[in-house]
């Protein structure tokens, strides 16, 4: 299948789909796309800007195309959860472009902003409902949203959901939504517990996989600076300087560090903006809009925009820091070479962080190419001091901090 023709699409999405440009399906979308509209469930696996979000938003719309009645009043026919509020945006954006001029209605919830009004939108109902788990959580306690009559459930970034701690919303969400009904599980990486989720919320699903879990878009050109945590800063002005007109996003681990990069970039007169979880949604959003539109050359964002930055002009993709979790380094470099364009991905590693640059080698099953600097030898981790299972570390060595409650990921995700 080469065309979204021969996909079985009803005329009006097809329509649609030429007043956006789309021509040829993209792998995900060709293999999913029939199994979807047959019914079954699924499980998809593919990498970021793959185009995930048609592969499962298309045939979500077809089938509801076909109903051409108006959802209950306070009820959702489809309900689509995603783990942060950018990404959430991001699908709600995608899919009315599916939906314009149809009968079809969309409803996103989300933090950060106003509840009430959220709860007046979803008073004559929706045909589609992209919500956040807490969000959601909260509209169901006040009654203001009935899952009674939900019949298509997608799970999108099933991965983030588990390691930001959202399977215990999951856990209370999916036993409010009819049955039968047909469930969607989409990702880009593979952790160990997705088949546990698969096996409790999906019935006999197909697996659909374009690429093997943790493998970054072919067309991004990946490296690493091995520098000290002091001279980051430095480098990446260097760098920033050599490419003024084109966008960059800048990933940082805290919340505070990335808004003080933010500002020590502006000082020097880059055009910079930072998005983070101290940052309230309407903030967010117009800091996400300048940098779509180029008014902001620089974004400095915490994994928290990893999943809902979907420009195509992304050019660059810098990791000031090194993520505690090898997958998100996946979802980052993600944001470049989006829609069949190439970019590159740049990583800071300082010696504090060999062990974070082995996990994503690891995970991604290759070696990123030096740029500067010395890579650590391996040598020297044989001889470090083993732990003494009677004894315990040795002595005057600090433990390593985890981010393994829920708690713990849901601040560090913010």
């Amino acid at each position: 299948m080469t065309e979204f023709s021969m996909l079985g699409l009803a005329p009006r999405l097809m329509k649609a789909l030429e007043a956006q440009g789309y021509t040829d399906p993209t792998p995900i979308q060709a293999k999913a796309i029939p199994h979807i509209l047959d019914g079954r469930d699924i499980m998809g696996l593919a990498q970021t800007g793959t185009g995930k979000t048609a592969a499962f938003g298309l045939p979500l719309v077809h089938q509801l195309l076909q109903i051409g009645t108006a959802p209950t009043p306070k009820t959702a026919r489809a309900l689509i959860l995603a783990p942060t509020r950018e990404l959430a945006n991001q699908i709600t954006d995608n899919l009315s472009g599916f939906i314009k001029g149809a009968h079809l209605r969309i409803t996103h919830v989300v933090g950060g902003t106003s509840i009430n009004v959220q709860i007046k939108n979803l008073t004559r109902g929706t045909d589609i409902l992209v919500a956040t788990p807490g969000r959601l959580l909260d509209l169901i306690d006040r009654r203001a949203i009935s899952l009674s009559e939900t019949r298509f459930l997608v799970l999108d970034e099933a991965d983030q959901m588990l390691d930001l701690g959202f399977i215990h919303a999951l856990r209370k969400i999916a036993p409010l939504l009819a049955t039968p009904r047909q469930t969607l599980l989409f990702s880009a990486t593979m952790p160990k517990q997705m088949n546990e989720l698969a096996q409790t919320y999906l019935n006999n699903p197909i697996r659909v996989q374009v690429s093997p879990p943790g493998k970054a878009a072919d067309k991004v050109t990946q490296s690493v600076h091995f520098v000290q945590q002091t001279g980051k800063t430095a480098l990446l002005k260097r760098l920033l300087a050599a490419h003024p007109g084109e966008l960059a996003l800048v990933f940082g681990r805290t919340k505070h560090g990335s808004e003080r990069l933010k500002k020590q970039l502006e000082a020097e007169g880059f055009a910079a903006g930072s998005i983070h979880g101290n940052k309230s949604q309407g903030q967010r959003e117009r800091t996400l809009q300048d940098f779509r539109n180029g008014k902001i050359k620089v974004l400095v964002a915490t994994d928290v925009a990893a999943r809902g930055i979907d420009i195509p002009g992304v050019a660059y993709v810098y990791n000031f820091d090194l993520p505690n979790v090898p997958e998100n380094y996946v979802h980052r470099i993600g944001r470049t070479a989006r829609a069949g364009a190439t970019g590159l991905a740049v990583a800071f590693c300082s010696p504090e962080e060999t062990d974070e640059l082995r996990a994503i080698e690891k995970v991604m099953g290759l070696s990123i190419a030096v740029a500067s600097g010395t890579r650590p030898a391996e040598a020297h981790k044989a001889h470090k001091p083993q732990p003494s299972k009677r004894n315990g570390p040795p002595q005057g060595s600090k433990p390593r901090r985890r981010f393994s409650g829920q708690k713990s990921r849901q601040r560090a995700a913010a």
